[in-house]
């Protein structure tokens, strides 16, 4: 039989260098570039053209914002000027609004909300408390003496004052005094010289009799 010549054996030939893919390529991870710090964020507080932390929106109380009608602290026109401090240039009309120690200071808030809607500047009004101080106050207050009272003199805005420190306050169209707490004598004493500080109106919030008696004895 003849010979079928076997078929020739094909061999594999010999592997070169295996090239990785370019996709299994480990790309190092960027650094991240740093941006610019963040600034500061703004000191909280009051002032400033808005009115600074102001209450939550309250519903009012509507004794408590329409006090009863006026009545001039002693005889003689009133006048809307402001007078400088310690001359009783005008007689200021004088409005109670009835409320509790405690209430006092959330009355005296509702009655500069009034004046504000009502077309008053911030900055004719000065806002005075014979017990503890408003936290406007407070917190201002704990960045320096000088920096509270520079807001003062550049009467811009409501300002609140103790009333310990109301002999260094300058005179402003309205006065709005909260009798919530401190001592009598405080409250006493409180009272006449806020009279002089008021150009054209004074608010005072608290006990309708206790005030009564207190102008009394004051005026």
């Amino acid at each position: 039989m003849p010979l079928i010549p076997e078929e020739p054996q094909i061999h594999e030939s010999a592997q070169g260098p295996r090239v990785t893919p370019a996709s299994g390529r480990t790309t190092p991870t960027p650094r991240p570039v740093p941006g610019p710090r963040p600034a500061a964020p703004p000191r909280p507080g009051r002032p400033g053209p808005a009115r600074p932390t102001p209450p939550a929106q309250r519903t009012p109380r509507e004794p408590a914002v329409k006090p009863g009608p006026s009545t001039p602290a002693a005889s003689g026109p009133s006048a809307a000027a402001s007078a400088p401090a310690g001359a009783v240039a005008s007689v200021p009309q004088i409005q109670l609004i009835p409320a509790s120690a405690e209430g006092a200071l959330d009355a005296a808030e509702e009655a500069v909300d009034l004046l504000l809607d009502s077309g008053r500047a911030p900055g004719e009004v000065l806002v005075i408390t014979t017990g503890d101080p408003h936290p406007w106050a407070t917190h201002e207050l704990s960045f320096g003496d000088a920096s509270y009272w520079a807001q003062h003199d550049a009467g811009d805005d409501v300002f609140y004052a103790d009333a310990a420190a109301l002999g260094r306050a300058a005179s402003r169209p309205v006065v709005v005094v909260a009798v919530n707490g401190g001592s009598e004598e405080t409250a006493v004493g409180a009272l006449p010289t806020a009279l002089t500080r008021a150009g054209a109106l004074l608010i005072v919030c608290g006990d309708p009799q206790r005030i009564n008696a207190m102008l009394g004895a004051g005026v």
